[in-house]
């Protein structure tokens, strides 16, 4: 997952490191010079007692004063490895913006302030690139589990998205999750017009041993939420997940649909659902659709699929929203929780043994 990605931040980390590296001969260099200008008379007539009897006394001094002392990382000094690490975000379909900060925190975190010898370099730059991608990462948003866990129940959960993106396999998926945790779920069609849904949600829930509401095709989508509602709080099911027609933020009257189940059934969750895949088109229809129809979170699908990383790296920041979850395979139990943190660690990690 992530691979290319994964394979740039770890060229910027090289080039970085190969970078700092000549700061520090340079400061070295000179630091020694600096040291043997100001030793003390009686250090030098010591070294010269000791001389070819391999004494270390005036060494020891030296490496002690240079030890002492500090460098500086000025911007020039990774003004390539920089722009590098830009265009190589740029080609894994990170947004501009996104792009920018993360390259602006990168500078920031690494510049201006004294960094000692006895300072990792590989640590000094894998903290200032785990903290510039946590921070982009990292958007204030919502433990689901932790939500379905304390709101009142039933908790209503509709999903959205464009058409083809694997949301109700997403639903599905979910479903299972929430039973793993104790909680029950009533799976609602609201997708009335697309030929097929019906019967794709009904061998969902069949195979998931769970209850289906759906109406006729051509019927009121938010008609058939509500009645999952009534379904659920007569029958004491904690969760009712929603599917809704595939729909594009320019498609006016499914966006009135939209707003139509919004006033009806009122849910506690409005989820979005895009592919990983689609990286900068997941952006700007997620940026696009948000403007047009508000939703709380967001699932990202085939993330096992996508190598570039750009949609789950720039869509959060972009919206506002969190992304909730991955999607990683097929199977039911293929939906990964997404942790920023955890995510950068794992993008920043040496790979597998025998890759």
């Amino acid at each position: 997952m992530f691979d290319g990605l994964k394979d740039k931040l770890n060229d910027f980390r090289e080039e970085a490191d190969e970078a700092v590296e000549e700061v520090e001969e340079d400061e070295e260099a000179d630091d020694e010079e600096v040291a043997e200008a100001e030793k003390p008379e009686e250090v030098k007539e010591e070294e010269g007692e000791e001389g070819e009897d391999g004494g270390t006394s005036l060494r020891g001094k030296a490496k002690t004063l240079v030890g002492e002392r500090a460098f500086v990382i000025e911007e020039d000094d990774l003004e390539a490895p920089l722009q590098d690490l830009e265009l190589a975000l740029l080609a894994n379909d990170v947004e501009v913006s996104v792009a920018d900060e993360i390259i602006d925190r990168v500078r920031d975190n690494l510049m201006g302030e004294k960094k000692h010898w006895r300072d990792s370099k590989d640590e000094l730059i894998d903290d200032a690139l785990r903290d510039a991608l946590v921070d982009v990462l990292d958007v204030d948003g919502f433990d689901f589990d932790e939500y379905v866990s304390k709101a009142e129940k039933p908790v209503v959960v509709v999903f959205t998205g464009v058409n083809g993106v694997g949301k109700t396999t997403t639903i599905a998926k979910i479903a299972k999750r929430l039973e793993d945790r104790g909680f029950s779920s009533v799976l609602a069609n609201g997708d009335t017009y697309r030929a097929g849904a019906n019967q794709q949600l009904r061998e969902h829930a069949d195979a998931l041993d769970k209850k289906v509401i759906t109406h006729e095709q051509g019927g009121d989508p938010a008609a058939v939420i509500y009645d999952a509602v009534e379904y659920a709080e007569a029958n004491d099911v904690d969760v009712v997940l929603g599917d809704t027609a595939g729909r594009l933020h320019t498609s006016d009257d499914l966006m009135n649909q939209l707003a139509k189940i919004q006033r009806v059934v009122k849910p506690d969750l409005t989820v979005f659902v895009d592919e990983a895949v689609a990286g900068q088109d997941a952006v700007n229809r997620a940026e696009e659709f948000h403007d047009a129809a508000e939703f709380d979170g967001m699932v990202l699908t085939k993330a096992d699929a996508d190598s570039a990383g750009g949609a789950a790296v720039s869509v959060a920041r972009v919206t506002g929203k969190p992304v909730v979850f991955l999607g990683t395979g097929q199977g039911y139990d293929d939906l990964r929780e997404f942790d920023a943190g955890e995510l950068v660690d794992e993008l920043l990690s040496e790979g597998e043994e025998g890759e």
